[in-house]
């Protein structure tokens, strides 16, 4: 649970539902003399987790605030993607201007996936010792270094070093949304706000070569990075008056324990919640959706008295949850699954581009409409279903929930994802009618991106929320080490082979990890027992 309750108060909860308790697993709902803290109107949900009763905590903050916050940081996330991926319909321009090959090109897009992914042992440990805050700020100012770089630059290595920098900046893009979301809102909530996120990031990728397809087709290449450079100072000035600090400290009850044993002042209030007679909500918070920022959450980082101890552990973690099998199942999922659209992304100019299409850079471009056209689809449908199926088997389950119902909303989206890519790699390979590859195998391609890595991350965040920024560092490496690897071979194996074998096989490998879910629905709860006493818990 999320530091609800303490040892002895579990076990009386246990005992009383006749259920195991492990983290992950949620009581929603009263039970015996535990009375929660609720949403309000009239589902009544209870507060996972629960608020403290300080205006400033971003739990109690207004939903004005919340929204500020939210938009800032996706629209963070939105131009940290947008440049990374703006690139494929721009590869004929690269080609000529820095006389390379097509594969030379292509590795602009792998080297700047590879490095974003492991920028996040940078920007997580920022992130958990000082703040959300000044990693946005900071990373935001990397990528608008490296835009104007891209612009200006005149040779492929120069270019290409432009890459490298724009990979650092735009790492948190890939984990610091998720930890913004915990932080600022609950449990019932999550499931659309992280499909939210999922589809802000990788609108990005399907926007930008849109964009960038038509500027690079009438006003030159240079042009477009030059707008790229005014959005990411927008977004630096969102940043610094929309986004006050979100991180929050929340006392997990042993260490209330351990404080109220010595006699700190204050340190029984944890307790005493969990004993009061049933209250209204605004009795026992008064503060709830009346919330503020405090002055000090505007400041440019938050103190840390452990900086040092905190950095390394943030370094060790990502690699620890690797030893987890839900983090692992997360991983596995969101990489295949993201990589179902990087196929689309590194292969549209090879398609798209040649006898009998010949179409230029910006209506190759324009196919991305498709794919942003099913993220939206994606966004409609996702996470309120998950949301719906999580609350419906709550309800069944006396209250109790588990992370595991979530995974049952995985099952149109990975139909959806096999189509695709079936519709895809078939009609690239016998020539068909653009109409049936854009607008059925990449709207398809936009429906499962932004549905399936929602629905698996979001699974593993409510499993593991305490290391939620560590977590998305872990599914990260992996996500990009794999698409830097398929952007090394993709465009050599298709010229060898066609296109069917490389999509394919990427597609069967996304359903496989998928089909996994089956096992995790049953047995997730088993493998959250082998984690359970472990201090990630605690953190």
């Amino acid at each position: 649970m999320e530091m609800n309750y303490d040892a002895t108060e579990l076990r009386q909860i246990e005992e009383e539902l006749h259920v195991e308790i492990l983290p992950g697993t949620e009581v929603m709902t009263d039970v015996g003399e535990h009375h929660l803290l609720k949403s309000g109107g009239k589902n009544q949900r209870v507060l996972v987790p629960q608020p403290s009763d300080d205006r400033h905590d971003p739990l109690n903050w207004s939903l004005k605030w919340k929204l500020l916050a939210i938009t800032a940081s996706s629209f963070t996330t939105f131009m940290q993607g947008f440049g990374p991926l703006s690139l494929a319909p721009m590869f004929a321009d690269y080609i000529e201007a820095f006389n390379c090959t097509l594969a030379d090109a292509v590795q602009f897009t792998g080297v700047a996936i590879l490095v974003l992914g492991f920028s996040n042992f940078l920007w997580v440990p920022i992130s958990t010792s000082f703040g959300r805050r000044p990693v946005y700020i900071a990373s935001q100012l990397i990528c608008l270094g490296s835009s104007i770089w891209r612009a200006r630059a005149t040779t492929y290595n120069s270019f290409m070093g432009a890459c490298v920098l724009n990979g650092i900046g735009a790492g948190p893009a890939e984990t610091i949304q998720p930890a913004v979301i915990a932080d600022i809102f609950f449990l019932h909530d999550r499931g659309k706000w992280n499909t939210l996120y999922w589809v802000v990031y990788m609108g990005s990728l399907m926007v930008a070569p849109v964009v960038s397809g038509s500027m690079s087709a009438h006003l030159g290449w240079r042009n477009f990075w030059w707008l790229n450079t005014g959005l990411l100072g927008l977004s630096i000035l969102m940043n610094v008056f929309m986004f006050p600090e979100t991180k929050w400290h929340r006392m997990h009850p042993d260490e209330a324990g351990r404080q109220a044993a010595s006699g700190s002042p204050g340190s029984t209030q944890i307790h005493q919640d969990r004993h009061l007679a049933v209250a209204e909500t605004a009795d026992r918070d008064p503060w709830l959706r009346r919330g503020y920022p405090s002055k000090a959450q505007w400041g440019l980082y938050s103190p840390n008295p452990t900086p040092i101890k905190s950095i390394v552990l943030d370094l060790w973690i990502p690699w620890k949850l690797h030893a987890f099998p839900i983090v692992e199942l997360a991983a596995f999922v969101v990489s295949w699954s993201c990589s179902c659209f990087l196929t689309l992304n590194l292969t549209q100019t090879q398609a798209f581009g040649a006898p009998p299409y010949n179409w230029s850079s910006q209506s190759i471009g324009f196919t991305n409409f498709a794919v942003l056209a099913g993220a939206m689809i994606g966004l409609a449908t996702a996470g309120p279903l998950s949301d719906w199926v999580s609350a419906y088997m709550t309800e069944k389950n006396r209250g109790i929930r588990e992370p595991e119902m979530r995974l049952i909303a995985l099952i149109p989206y990975v139909i959806i994802m096999y189509f695709g890519n079936i519709i895809v790699s078939v009609g690239y390979e016998k020539q068909w009618p653009w109409q049936a590859i854009v607008i059925i195998g990449y709207t398809c391609a936009g429906i499962q991106v932004a549905a399936i890595p929602g629905i698996v991350s979001t699974y593993a965040v409510d499993s593991y929320k305490p290391v939620a920024g560590s977590l998305f560092v872990a599914i990260t490496v992996n996500k990009n080490v794999w698409g830097y690897g398929f952007s090394k071979f993709i465009t050599n194996w298709v010229e060898s082979s066609g296109y069917i074998p490389p999509i394919m096989t990427n597609g069967s490998l996304t359903l496989l990890w998928c089909l996994f879910g089956i096992l995790f629905y049953y047995k997730g709860k088993t493998f959250r027992r082998w984690s359970k006493d472990s201090d990630v818990h605690k953190m």
